[in-house]
């Protein structure tokens, strides 16, 4: 799947940028409380998630009081 093709924001998900949706969409993560059973280091392991995203997901996490998994 091309980035073209990743929708702009999935789910609950803040805008984070495409290629990073895509790896999310990859490991089948389509919202916040999903999200919060990958640890920091798991989402910057996958190809197109990046500090910049992490960050954004984990101040979205917090405003949910929800946090990365450790």
């Amino acid at each position: 799947m091309s980035t073209r093709d990743v929708p702009a924001q999935i789910g609950d998900l803040p805008p984070i940028g495409r290629p990073a949706n895509s790896a999310l969409l990859a490991a089948g993560i389509t919202t916040l409380t999903q999200l919060a059973t990958h640890s920091r280091r798991d989402l910057l392991a996958m190809h197109g998630v990046g500090p910049k995203a992490v960050t954004i997901l984990e101040a979205a996490l917090a405003d949910r009081g929800l946090g990365f998994a450790e």
